[in-house]
């Protein structure tokens, strides 16, 4: 005589559906996850160029200001606002600072080239890197703060090395500072941002880089002109 054992289903039939229908959530969330990172991409991408093409044309349209030959006022000036930044843009024929880039930065050795905009909200860094309101403008003496998310435009910041080089071109000018240092800081260390005598330029992140939601810490890098 033949026996068949009914086999017992491991999961009772509610836990079986709550799985089921749990996956198709979890990959529901997933996908609209994926494309949400893929707009968010897409749309820095496409920002990116339309403030390259705008600042290209705002080249053209520049003149060249005066001052010393190195480009350096002889005595420190006060410390940059953004309604200097949009007294700046108005002077050089341009719409203030709506949808007008500041400048652009490129570091060379991990392969970094980004629009500045002027101010650090959300809206400006989801698209650009931002100028640090209250710190000096590029091209015066003082310091220049920017600031970026780790996860798009700053990513690379992670491989940057003592000596690296960084351009930053304005309407006014190019400027090339040359790496001092890297530093981990406390998110309330606002000496980084403090005025200097000297001119320097400083970068800031958040950090960890891969660290998942909120980051802890800051990721400093310090720089100084060159040229």
């Amino acid at each position: 005589m033949n026996f068949r054992v009914k086999r017992q289903p491991i999961f009772p039939t509610k836990t079986r559906s709550f799985l089921r229908w749990s996956g198709y959530f979890f990959a529901v969330v997933g996908v609209i996850a994926l494309g949400y990172v893929c707009f968010v991409l897409a749309y820095t991408k496409l920002y990116q160029v339309y403030l390259s093409r705008r600042f290209e044309q705002a080249l053209q349209n520049a003149r060249p200001s005066g001052g010393s030959v190195e480009g350096l006022p002889s005595t420190p000036l006060p410390a940059a606002t953004a309604e200097a930044n949009r007294a700046r843009a108005e002077s050089l024929g341009i719409d203030g600072l709506a949808g007008s880039p500041l400048g652009r930065i490129e570091i060379s050795s991990i392969g970094l080239v980004a629009m500045v905009m002027e101010g650090t909200d959300g809206k400006t860094l989801r698209g650009a890197v931002g100028h640090v309101p209250g710190t000096a403008l590029p091209g015066q003496r003082g310091n220049v703060a920017i600031a970026g998310h780790r996860d798009t435009f700053f990513r690379g910041l992670r491989n940057i090395h003592k000596d690296d080089e960084i351009a930053l071109t304005t309407l006014e000018g190019s400027y090339r500072y040359s790496v001092d240092f890297m530093e981990v800081v406390e998110p309330t260390a606002t000496e980084v941002l403090k005025g200097s005598t000297d001119a320097i330029l400083t970068l800031v992140t958040c950090y960890p880089f891969y660290f998942v939601g909120p980051a802890p810490k800051r990721f400093v890098v310090r720089a100084h002109r060159v040229s």
